[in-house]
């Protein structure tokens, strides 16, 4: 097989393109671009090449080489780029790290679109901007756009009215488009409309119309429609203000540093944004055993800033590598500016990167070395990986346990400021349900835990964590829909893929990192209402069944059962007692049968 990729290579056009390794089934196993594709494909098996594990062991599983053909090599980088990103193929150098950037969506495909933060980009009809770094400038951003402008971030279904609005139209941060007569969906289209323009930047032309609108509704004296207006212009101003300040202080840079042992590497990458440093980005790779730094560098980079929106002016590497040129024609033409890809070799640069290199380093460590994380940075992690404004301080996660149905129970525990708070834990006893429905047993126990704090007028938890699928997540909602709480942070885990279902977002599920503090905080928490409500199961059994045996005897019921071994503690001890100890708990004649009882198993 080699010898007919060898003739596919010799036979390739000298002309600039990309070049696509596949597999016997046709899955791409390595793409790759070339300024010339014979001379990089006969590059591949010339002998003379120094040894390569990893390009011997995909030249084993290759079947096939596909070649396209493109104009220059700008076009062969940008299609390589493409089709990794679409394939993820074996061989290549794919980014991987456990923070991605977040960008804004908002979701133009829904009547009355929404926005949110998110870090998962989809072919789903809605608008994506960013990405933004600082973490929290995106949810500041999707703050300011509550405040002014009144799209929500919520996961009400809005494809029918409800007979209330939750807490975001009390306090006017939404305009209650899921209550019949509050809004009209013209009405609600001209805030996205202003909220497009804001994530677009194209901000002279909001506050343009926004001063349009201001002095028409002071003509017809409508002040306070014109007060809100002149409001949503002081916050532009001081948001256009903000941004005139950054871009004067100091260059805009990317700065890269890694750290490698063996096959295990990890990179940094810090934002330098106005002269100082405003977030951090790690990636992490684990199989890198053909260590190349300048194509590991050149793949990350590639990947990283030709789908970008934003452009620095200046990124920092550690090592140089072949296509840099290229890639600093692409971006700048795209940036508009020039931008400048370079090895700092002394100075402050090359002492900031030694600097990067250092927490590079540090990431590695924990990391690799398996450092158990602590209590806040598995709650951050959670945020982020939910999507969440901000930590949350309690959750309250719920289980259901039974055995083919018999002795439906269910648990509910709490996490609350870093830790498990047991006090609060609680059991529930499926009480109207029959069979055995996991999906009904959980909806009767989200209905009655809720219903009775929105009764006792209790808070509600950050973050309420269902162990289950989507069936059982749905359900949950479905109860607090009846309830009309709304709004709610909602997730559930599913036990054997390790699988996260957000509420609103189900067909976005997030699979996280096996290494992730957020992924160890929700298998405590999971594990946790597991156990609490196996115990209660068990327990629930052991009684039903000791029970049992004393109803069979004559003239014993339910109720006198329970007394008896609440009193003895166990059959076993009942079988050893004489009539007389009996006595004290039951009737005589009570006494005598079930003496006579256990004296006929042989006592």
């Amino acid at each position: 097989m080699v010898s007919t990729l060898q003739d596919r290579a010799e036979a390739a056009p000298g002309a600039p393109g990309v070049y696509i390794f596949k597999d016997a089934a046709g899955r791409p196993l390595y793409v790759g671009k070339a300024k010339s594709l014979r001379q990089r494909l006969r590059s591949y098996f010339q002998e003379s090449r120094p040894a390569d594990e990893k390009r011997e062991r995909m030249l084993e599983a290759a079947r096939d080489l596909e070649t396209i053909l493109v104009d220059n090599e700008r076009e062969a980088m940008a299609l390589e780029n493409n089709l990794i990103k679409q394939f993820q193929p074996r061989y290549n150098v794919l980014l991987r790290d456990d923070k991605t950037y977040p960008y804004i969506k908002l979701t133009l495909a829904e009547r009355y679109p929404r926005v949110y933060v998110t870090r998962r980009l989809k072919r789903d009809g809605s608008a994506y901007y960013g990405p933004y770094f600082p973490a929290g400038l995106a949810y500041r951003l999707v703050d300011l756009i509550h405040r002014c402008f009144l799209v929500p971030s919520c996961n009400v279904d809005l494809t029918r009215y409800h007979p209330r609005p939750c807490l975001q139209y009390h306090i006017r941060r939404c305009v209650g488009p899921c209550v019949e007569g509050y809004t009209t969906p013209e009405a609600y289209a001209q805030n996205v409309r202003r909220v497009r323009l804001l994530l677009e930047g194209r901000v002279n032309d909001l506050v343009r119309e926004l001063k349009g609108a201001m002095e028409e509704a002071s003509a017809r004296q409508a002040y306070e429609e014109a007060a809100r207006y002149r409001d949503q212009l002081s916050t532009l101003e001081q948001l256009r203000e903000r941004q005139k300040m950054a871009s004067s202080e100091g260059t805009d840079a990317d700065i890269f540093g890694f750290h490698r042992e063996g096959p295990l590497v990890a990179v940094n990458l810090f934002h330098v944004r106005g002269g100082r440093a405003v977030d951090r980005r790690e990636f992490f790779w684990e199989d890198l055993d053909d260590f190349d730094a300048p194509s590991l560098f050149s793949s990350l980079l590639k990947q990283i800033y030709l789908d970008q929106q934003y452009l620095p002016g200046e990124i920092d590497v550690p090592v140089d590598f072949d296509d840099r040129e290229v890639l600093e024609e692409i971006l700048s033409e795209r940036r508009g500016e020039r931008v400048r890809i370079h090895t700092p070799q002394a100075g402050r640069k090359r002492a900031l990167m030694e600097l990067v290199a250092r927490n590079a380093r540090h990431s590695f460590e924990r990391r690799f070395r398996v450092r158990k994380p602590g209590g806040r940075e598995m709650l951050e992690s959670l945020a982020e990986a939910l999507d969440l404004p901000k930590p949350p301080r309690r959750v309250e996660c719920f289980d259901v346990s039974h055995i083919q149905g018999s002795d439906v129970v269910a648990s509910m525990v709490v996490w609350e400021d870093g830790k498990m708070k047991r006090s609060d834990y609680r059991k529930f006893i499926i009480k109207a349900i029959s069979q055995n429905d996991d999906l009904a047993s959980m909806k009767e126990v989200i209905s009655r835990r809720y219903r009775r704090l929105r009764d006792e007028q209790k808070p509600l938890p950050d973050l309420i964590l269902i162990d289950g699928g989507i069936g059982q997540l749905h359900a949950a909602a479905e109860a607090l829909e009846e309830l009309q709480v709304i709004n709610r942070p909602m997730a559930s885990i599913a036990k054997k893929e390790e699988i996260l279902y957000i509420l609103g977002r189900e067909q976005e599920p997030v699979t996280l990192d096996p290494h992730s503090p957020a992924l160890r905080l929700i298998q405590q928490i999971r594990d946790e209402a597991h156990r609490f409500a196996v115990g209660f199961h068990r327990l629930r059994r052991s009684r039903r069944e000791l029970t049992t045996e004393l109803l069979e005897i004559p003239s014993i019921g339910e109720k006198t059962a329970r007394k008896l071994l609440a009193h003895f503690g166990s059959v076993r001890a009942l079988k050893s007692l004489s009539p007389e100890e009996l006595s004290q708990v039951v009737k005589p004649a009570q006494a005598r049968m079930i003496y006579a009882h256990f004296g006929q198993e042989g006592r």
